[in-house]
Protein backbone atom coordinates (compact mmCIF):
# COMPACT_ATOMS: atom_id res chain seq x y z
CA UNK A 1 0.00 0.00 0.00
CA UNK A 2 1.03 3.26 -0.83
CA UNK A 3 2.14 5.30 2.64
CA UNK A 4 2.43 9.55 2.60
CA UNK A 5 5.37 11.02 4.72
CA UNK A 6 5.96 14.67 5.76
CA UNK A 7 9.45 16.06 5.13
CA UNK A 8 10.45 18.77 6.71
CA UNK A 9 13.09 21.30 6.12
CA UNK A 10 14.41 23.16 8.37
CA UNK A 11 17.63 26.23 8.43
CA UNK A 12 19.88 24.63 11.17
CA UNK A 13 17.15 23.04 13.73
CA UNK A 14 16.24 20.17 12.54
CA UNK A 15 17.38 18.21 15.45
CA UNK A 16 15.99 20.48 17.76
CA UNK A 17 12.35 20.75 16.12
CA UNK A 18 12.56 16.72 15.83
CA UNK A 19 13.53 16.72 19.49
CA UNK A 20 10.21 18.31 19.90
CA UNK A 21 8.00 16.50 18.51
CA UNK A 22 9.48 13.47 19.72
CA UNK A 23 8.39 14.83 23.17
CA UNK A 24 4.82 15.13 21.83
CA UNK A 25 4.23 12.09 19.77
CA UNK A 26 6.94 9.76 21.82
CA UNK A 27 8.73 7.03 20.16
CA UNK A 28 12.46 6.68 18.96
CA UNK A 29 14.16 7.94 16.01
CA UNK A 30 14.59 4.98 13.10
CA UNK A 31 17.85 7.55 11.90
CA UNK A 32 19.46 10.19 12.15
CA UNK A 33 22.33 11.44 9.74
CA UNK A 34 24.53 14.17 9.99
CA UNK A 35 25.88 15.77 6.49
CA UNK A 36 29.36 14.70 8.67
CA UNK A 37 28.55 10.92 7.79
CA UNK A 38 28.53 12.05 4.32
CA UNK A 39 30.54 10.51 2.22
CA UNK A 40 33.73 12.98 1.65
CA UNK A 41 32.72 13.84 -2.00
CA UNK A 42 29.41 14.62 -0.93
CA UNK A 43 30.13 16.74 2.02
CA UNK A 44 29.99 20.64 2.09
CA UNK A 45 31.22 23.07 4.45
CA UNK A 46 32.99 21.87 7.88
CA UNK A 47 31.13 24.16 9.84
CA UNK A 48 27.79 22.35 8.06
CA UNK A 49 28.83 18.88 9.53
CA UNK A 50 26.67 18.93 12.62
CA UNK A 51 23.52 19.19 10.70
CA UNK A 52 21.41 16.93 10.14
CA UNK A 53 21.24 15.87 6.68
CA UNK A 54 18.54 12.94 7.36
CA UNK A 55 16.21 12.39 10.67
CA UNK A 56 12.94 10.16 10.82
CA UNK A 57 10.77 9.69 13.84
CA UNK A 58 7.61 6.61 13.16
CA UNK A 59 4.21 8.54 14.27
CA UNK A 60 1.20 5.81 14.93
CA UNK A 61 0.97 3.10 12.43
CA UNK A 62 2.89 3.30 9.10
CA UNK A 63 3.74 6.82 9.49
CA UNK A 64 7.02 8.66 9.30
CA UNK A 65 7.68 12.02 9.96
CA UNK A 66 10.93 13.07 8.09
CA UNK A 67 13.60 16.02 8.03
CA UNK A 68 16.53 17.61 7.61
CA UNK A 69 18.39 21.12 7.81
CA UNK A 70 19.03 22.68 4.30
CA UNK A 71 22.53 23.62 3.50
CA UNK A 72 23.73 26.70 2.83
CA UNK A 73 24.63 26.58 -0.71
CA UNK A 74 20.78 26.09 -1.58
CA UNK A 75 19.94 29.21 0.55
CA UNK A 76 17.86 30.25 3.22
CA UNK A 77 14.68 27.70 3.45
CA UNK A 78 10.83 29.73 3.29
CA UNK A 79 8.15 28.54 5.64
CA UNK A 80 5.26 28.58 3.06
CA UNK A 81 1.31 28.74 3.81
CA UNK A 82 0.34 25.50 1.87
CA UNK A 83 0.35 22.56 3.42
CA UNK A 84 -0.76 21.46 6.47
CA UNK A 85 0.04 18.22 8.39
CA UNK A 86 -2.93 15.93 9.41
CA UNK A 87 -2.94 14.12 12.39
CA UNK A 88 -6.03 11.74 13.25
CA UNK A 89 -5.40 10.38 16.30
CA UNK A 90 -7.14 7.39 18.22
CA UNK A 91 -8.99 9.23 20.73
CA UNK A 92 -10.31 12.54 21.82
CA UNK A 93 -7.78 12.46 24.69
CA UNK A 94 -4.91 11.78 22.55
CA UNK A 95 -6.44 14.81 20.17
CA UNK A 96 -6.17 16.74 23.26
CA UNK A 97 -2.49 15.74 24.57
CA UNK A 98 -1.11 16.28 20.84
CA UNK A 99 -2.74 19.60 20.46
CA UNK A 100 -1.27 21.15 23.97
CA UNK A 101 1.61 19.87 22.83
CA UNK A 102 2.22 20.64 19.38
CA UNK A 103 0.85 24.08 20.54
CA UNK A 104 3.36 24.89 23.25
CA UNK A 105 5.34 27.92 22.14
CA UNK A 106 3.43 28.06 18.79
CA UNK A 107 0.04 29.88 17.77
CA UNK A 108 -3.46 28.26 17.78
CA UNK A 109 -5.34 29.27 14.64
CA UNK A 110 -8.11 27.41 15.30
CA UNK A 111 -8.88 26.15 18.98
CA UNK A 112 -9.52 22.27 19.52
CA UNK A 113 -13.55 21.82 19.70
CA UNK A 114 -16.50 19.63 18.59
CA UNK A 115 -17.50 20.75 14.91
CA UNK A 116 -20.21 20.53 12.99
CA UNK A 117 -19.20 17.58 10.84
CA UNK A 118 -18.51 15.00 13.79
CA UNK A 119 -14.56 15.73 14.77
CA UNK A 120 -12.93 16.81 17.54
CA UNK A 121 -10.87 19.42 15.65
CA UNK A 122 -7.73 22.04 15.99
CA UNK A 123 -5.49 23.97 13.67
CA UNK A 124 -1.70 25.07 14.57
CA UNK A 125 1.57 26.47 13.24
CA UNK A 126 3.98 25.40 16.09
CA UNK A 127 6.96 27.21 17.42
CA UNK A 128 8.89 26.03 14.19
CA UNK A 129 6.75 27.07 11.92
CA UNK A 130 5.10 24.26 10.79
CA UNK A 131 1.15 23.56 10.47
CA UNK A 132 -0.49 21.06 11.97
CA UNK A 133 -4.15 19.91 12.21
CA UNK A 134 -5.75 17.47 14.86
CA UNK A 135 -8.37 15.31 13.77
CA UNK A 136 -10.35 13.27 15.94
CA UNK A 137 -13.85 12.03 14.10
CA UNK A 138 -16.50 10.19 16.34
CA UNK A 139 -17.65 8.42 13.57
CA UNK A 140 -14.70 6.37 13.19
CA UNK A 141 -15.50 2.30 11.75
CA UNK A 142 -14.49 0.21 14.18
Amino acid sequence: MTAINPYLHFDGNCEEAFNFYKSVFGGEFAMVMRFREMPAEYQGAESEGEKIMHMSLPIGQGTMLMGSDSPAEMGPGTIGTNYSIAIAPASEAEAARLFKGLSAGGQVTMPLDKTFWGAYFGMLTDKFGVQWMVNYDYNQQR
